[in-house]
């Protein structure tokens, strides 16, 4: 049998540099904390276009947005995906900027799991026993920080339910992670001006009104949503997609530790206990997923010792 092949230190640096500065995010929003969220969002979804946009015309002229909608539907699907990550950004910022930091990193803990029940709900998947396991500790872990607040912990299930049922449609559309973020910000574009017109029309905008480092943050605030997703894209094409599922978990990590260790936000022990469970419950699912990834290579290699499947010689590039 063949050695693994090297993983791509580019694509690996790239990966985790995006997932860092996913995770570090709150303590840049929180600079805008003085800000309306409604009007942080506007300005994330004006800049993020600008820069997304801009960088795609600077590549390929036009030629990308002919080749993004090519496909029949992508349209219609890339605008909804545009209102869901609209509500996620609107749900995150408003998170962060009012102290909940901690119940936002929650929300992305949960997210691989909610994609696994989508995945058993909508396309069919079928679960072995350790991803069942994985979801009853989930449930067990959300289950418990609903008891111990009274009701269940809505921002981060917003979150995840949010950013699930994104990654759905935008793996149904079928298009490149940054043109798709490109027509996204398009379809989005005209409200956000609208909306930061009105509140220049009642005197409330915060943009332009003297405070020149939240004028910048605002404006770099677009770039920032593009940067780590075009490291994403980036990483993920080159480093095993096993590995990808292993790192998403840095984010919310540095997310959590970001608002309990430097934004200072409380972090009982009962509360420990839920996020145990979800940990644990994220290990059983981790786990799983890099056994099977390491049994794929030796299953192919058997078969093709078996004359089972064809010689791979001449066989189209992975994409």
């Amino acid at each position: 049998m063949s050695p693994s092949p090297a993983i791509d230190r580019k694509g690996l640096s790239a990966a985790i540099a995006s997932y860092v500065l996913w995770g570090v995010f709150p303590l840049y929003w929180v600079m805008l904390k003085h800000v309306p969220s409604l009007q942080i969002i506007a300005h994330r979804i004006i800049w993020c276009a600008v820069f997304v946009v801009g960088w795609l015309v600077l590549r390929e002229g036009s030629r990308w947005l002919r080749q993004a909608l090519a496909r029949p539907r992508v349209g219609g699907l890339l605008l909804l995906s545009a209102l869901l990550i609209s509500f996620n950004w609107g749900v995150y910022i408003w998170a962060v900027t009012n102290g909940r930091v901690v119940e936002a990193s929650l929300g992305y803990f949960i997210n691989p799991l909610v994609n696994v029940l989508i995945g058993v709900l909508v396309l069919g998947e079928r679960l072995n026993r350790a991803q069942w396991t994985a979801v009853a500790f989930a449930a067990a872990g959300v289950l418990w920080l609903a008891f111990l607040h009274g009701d269940p912990p809505w921002i981060a299930l917003a979150l995840a339910l949010s950013f699930a049922c994104y990654g759905l449609i935008r793996k149904t559309a079928h298009v490149d992670a940054i043109p798709g973020l490109a027509i996204e910000s398009l379809f989005l574009l005209l409200p956000a001006l609208a909306w930061l017109a009105w509140e220049q029309h009642r005197g409330v905008a915060a943009f332009l009104d003297g405070d020149v480092g939240s004028d910048v943050l605002l404006v770099v605030g677009g770039a920032l949503t593009a940067l780590p997703l075009i490291g994403f894209a980036y990483g993920a094409r080159r480093i095993p997609y096993s590995l990808v599922g292993i790192l998403q978990y840095i984010s919310p990590t540095l997310q959590l530790l970001t608002g309990v260790l430097l934004l200072g936000e409380a972090f009982s022990g009962s509360q420990a206990v839920g996020f145990a469970l979800i940990w644990i419950a994220l290990a059983l699912y981790a786990t799983d997923g890099w056994r099977r990834a390491r049994r794929q290579p030796l299953r192919a290699a058997r078969e093709h010792v078996a004359g089972e499947v064809p010689a791979q010689d001449g066989a189209a590039p992975p994409r």
